[in-house]
């Protein structure tokens, strides 16, 4: 009788196949189906592992299971995951695991947990992040789902993941649709890192006149130290690369319009929603749109004129660029760690922050050395209201707050966009101001809507007849 199949994936794009890989190089056995027959195909007959087998049906591919079955959807969020567990359904047995390993969005993975447990099933909402190399080679992996029900797949999703200084990234996250939050909130923080490093890269090259050459080897410097990360790696190398069509090199070639698939969106929503301010997270997702608008910004830059007016700086202010990158990175990751501490405590999922912070240190797009700072301080405290908070940031944005403050107001007397390093020390200021001019806008609320207004002398609720 033949033996049945460790795990089975639907969904052979990218991901789907690079993770079923990963999970045959890890001695599983791995039943894969496709809705398109010839990508199932294509993939079996590249594929030389006998860990992996091919299905054209899903009964066939169901049955091949053992018991429980565990089957992992890498199909696109939405519709077609609703779509997916429906034709699976009756197929399955009690206890069977289904594994969303899409980028869907939390609230459905909660609504489609509540039925699915109903039903007998256990379903997991697990965030996977690395892209192609990471689901090939290992990835960060947040699971959400039944923690009673995670040991049937925990030896295989920790066996799978990336390593970081020995530890694999792969946490327990919480019920129902912690793991897809908690990745779509790495993927807003993911947002703000990169708008950070692009504004850093205007300045230099604006301010310095640096060419790619030049910033190629700053970048690479700054990746030795307390900057160390993907992102500021992946930017060094970017500089590196001539065009094959011209004498330019290709970053300078690529125009200037960014795309996106909505889970910084998504991570704004949620803000919104939760009462969380995420000013830099969010500003990052409008300069997106904003960059959409390229016919309108060329109009504009016709009607008004050039807008950055160089102002050449000495060498030393890049070390100026660093320190406020570093600083405005910190805001950026409070703002997504406050915002997930704040879910925390609403959907009761007990994030542990720590772990969380363990599991963004390796595979994942925001993997960085200061991910380890960000564990320590939620490991002393986990409770934790804000990153700013804690000692060790507190020293670093102290240091740095000086030249922070200098380029940020540079690049705004020069008309150089930094909405995202702007943002961010706003953010801080307005954290660690005693008193906010809210008074006067609570005066506003009530004078005209009869909002009310609390004092500051004595309990109680006011009105005032204006």
């Amino acid at each position: 009788m033949r033996s049945k199949q460790n795990i089975g994936i639907i969904g052979l794009a990218v991901m789907g196949k690079n993770l079923a890989l990963n999970i045959a190089d890890h001695g599983y056995t791995v039943s894969v189906f496709n809705r398109s027959a010839k990508r199932t195909e294509e993939f079996l007959a590249k594929c030389v592992s006998t860990a992996l087998k091919g299905y054209f049906t899903l009964e066939e591919f169901v049955q091949s299971l053992e018991l429980p079955r565990k089957i992992i959807l890498m199909v696109k969020a939405g519709n077609a995951v609703d779509a997916t567990i429906r034709q699976l359904k009756p197929y399955l047995t009690e206890g069977d695991v289904i594994i969303d390993g899409g980028n869907s969005y939390f609230e459905q993975t909660i609504n489609r947990s509540k039925e699915l447990e109903a039903e007998g099933f256990h379903y997991f909402g697990v965030g996977i992040s690395g892209g192609e190399e990471g689901a090939r080679t290992g990835p960060a992996i947040m699971p959400g789902g039944d923690e009673k029900a995670y040991e049937l797949i925990q030896p295989i999703l920790t066996n799978i993941s990336a390593r970081a200084e020995g530890e694999p990234c792969c946490h327990y996250i919480g019920r129902d649709g912690a793991g897809h939050f908690v990745k779509m909130v790495h993927n807003g923080i993911e947002y703000a890192d990169m708008q950070l490093i692009c504004e850093a890269y205007l300045i230099l090259k604006n301010m310095l006149n640096m060419s790619p050459p030049d910033l190629h080897a700053v970048f690479k410097e700054w990746n030795q130290g307390e900057l160390n990360s993907y992102l500021i790696s992946i930017t060094s190398d970017i500089f590196t690369k001539k065009d094959l069509d011209s004498d330019n090199y290709l970053v300078d070639m690529i125009l200037d319009v960014a795309g996106q698939k909505g889970t910084g969106k998504w991570t704004s929503q949620a803000a919104l929603d939760l009462g969380v301010s995420i000013p830099t997270i969010t500003g990052a997702v409008f300069e997106r749109y904003l960059s959409s608008a390229k016919d309108l910004r060329m109009a504009a830059s016709q009607l008004y004129g050039g807008s950055i007016k160089s102002e050449q700086k000495t060498t030393d202010f890049a070390e100026s660029v660093r320190k406020a990158l570093y600083a405005s990175k910190i805001c950026a990751y409070a703002q997504g760690f406050s915002l997930m501490l704040e879910a925390s405590k609403h959907y009761g999922w007990n994030l542990n922050l720590s772990n969380i912070a363990k599991t963004f240190r390796g595979g994942c797009i925001i993997r960085a050395q200061f991910l380890n700072k960000i564990a320590e301080a939620y490991q002393t405290e986990p409770e934790l209201a804000n990153l700013l908070m804690n000692n060790y940031f507190k020293t670093s944005i102290q240091q740095y707050e000086q030249a922070w403050r200098n380029v940020v107001s540079t690049a705004i007397t020069s008309g150089i966009p930094v909405p995202a390093f702007s943002s961010a020390i706003s953010y801080f200021d307005s954290f660690r101001t005693h008193t906010l001019p809210m008074n006067l806008l609570q005066a506003q609320r009530d004078y005209f809507g009869t909002h009310t207004y609390k004092r500051i002398d004595k309990e109680g609720t006011y009105h005032t007849q204006w």
